[in-house]
């Protein structure tokens, strides 16, 4: 099976930008680590067609890891708004001044040692080693569980059958080529073997696939209900002096948007209490911020202020207005700035 699947991505993998093709591949170019890792890192939780203007703007601004682990916090976190998940974006940095400086800005060639680097777990140890190193590691993800779930016509719901599948594409994944390997059964599953109405006709696994032949293809994988998401509720003040400096607040290291600037505001809850930072003259705007994370929703009330230019109040940072990129900020902060401003 893993012949006629490499057979088959030779003639039809996917162009991506971090990605050597098969060709290349066979003539000897061997695909740049760092760029697999940067890809790896943004393709959680994110589709390919989200990443690729993230993945081209970040590899033309930091060429390099070393590049990477020199650039500002503000500036790295400000390229990847949009993207969510901001400790990726954390870790992304922490990893890349560990390689620069512990490695010698050289990526560990091997599983183990990948999976000791800030913010790199399990699957994305495997899809470095395989992809960017040529090691037969087992690499699943989303795709690959569709695949080996219905080439194998597993019934058990995800999560708890992760386990059962990893190890059936374990039993797949060869000596020869691994790293084409995972790349080509990835591309299966995002093209051919896609979660509605799989193409089985043209499919290179159509006559051993076991749900095929049951007729249970499109029904896999199965999966544990979600609970539904909570909605939080939470304040937010925009405070700008007359001289154009905006007030800010860093957020704490860990948590939601951990070290990033944001405006200050509540904490986020079932029914939270209005909590302006300094006295002034607030007006809450008629509309409010609608965001989403991964866990809750959110809905946040904005309330606006100005003030004179000499005013400084502790704990907050002032940003001159030169200096204010609303880019920089998260979306989730970015939505209050553009709703006040469009007010």
């Amino acid at each position: 099976m893993s012949d006629a699947l490499l057979a088959w991505y030779d003639v039809h993998a996917r162009d991506m930008p971090w990605r050597v093709s098969p060709a290349d591949r066979a003539a000897g170019i061997c695909p740049d680590p760092y760029r697999i890792w940067m890809s790896e890192v943004m393709l959680q939780q994110t589709t390919v067609a989200a990443v690729r203007d993230y993945f081209h703007r970040f590899t033309a601004r930091w060429p390099t890891v070393r590049d990477l682990a020199d650039a500002p916090d503000e500036q790295v976190m400000g390229e990847w708004a949009g993207l969510g998940y901001y400790a990726r974006a954390r870790n992304l940095l922490k990893c890349a001044r560990v390689v620069a400086n512990d490695y010698d800005g050289q990526f560990p060639d091997t599983y183990d040692a990948l999976l000791t680097l800030p913010g790199v777990g399990p699957y994305t140890a495997a899809a470095i080693a395989s992809i960017a190193f040529d090691r037969p590691e087992t690499v699943l993800d989303g795709n690959v569980e569709r695949v080996m779930a219905r080439l194998f016509d597993i019934h058990d719901p995800l999560p708890a059958s992760k386990a059962q599948l990893k190890a059936r594409a374990a039993e797949l994944t060869p000596q020869l080529r691994p790293g084409d390997y995972a790349q080509a059964v990835m591309d299966l599953g995002a093209t051919i073997c896609t979660p509605k109405s799989p193409a089985c006709g043209i499919c290179p696994l159509r006559d051993p696939c076991v749900a095929r032949q049951a007729g249970t293809a499109p029904e896999l994988p199965k999966k544990t209900p979600k609970k539904p998401k909570p909605t939080r509720y939470g304040h937010v003040y925009l405070a700008q002096r007359a001289d154009g400096a905006w007030l800010l607040e860093r957020r704490p290291d860990k948590g939601l948007l951990g070290g990033m600037l944001g405006w200050p505001g509540s904490d986020w809850n079932d029914a939270p209490q209005p909590s302006p930072p300094f006295m002034a003259e607030w007006q809450a705007l008629s509309s409010e911020v609608r965001h989403t994370f991964t866990h809750f929703h959110l809905i946040l009330t904005v309330h606006s202020a100005e003030l004179p230019d000499h005013m400084t109040p502790n704990a907050l940072q002032i940003l001159d207005k030169h200096d204010f990129r609303p880019s920089d900020l998260p979306t989730v902060m970015r939505k209050a700035y553009d709703l006040w401003r469009g007010q």
